[in-house]
């Protein structure tokens, strides 16, 4: 499994910029399964599906943090007899 068999696992997690724990849970979960990588990396989808609800997932976490930010300005208004203006922008 090592191609640096010189290298122990601390060096090697060195290397890699991670802890040794991590790198040992990666090579656990490499052995158990038959030598293969069973996860997908940052940005590779199962398919256009998983793409799909995770574009979603983030428009609708986009679309809470702005009604967060209107309901903050709303409550933060000033009396209607003041003559300042709140104008809120949004793309």
């Amino acid at each position: 499994m090592w191609e640096h068999k010189d290298l122990g696992i601390n060096a090697c997690a060195k290397n890699l910029g991670i802890s040794k724990s991590v790198l040992s849970i990666w090579c656990k979960l490499y052995e158990s399964n038959e030598d293969n990588i069973s996860t997908r990396g940052r940005g590779n989808y199962e398919s256009d599906a998983a793409k799909g609800n995770d574009r979603l997932k983030k428009e609708l976490r986009d679309a809470q943090d702005a009604l967060e930010i209107l309901k903050k300005a709303i409550g933060n208004r000033p009396p209607k007899n003041s003559s300042a203006v709140i104008r809120i922008h949004i793309p």
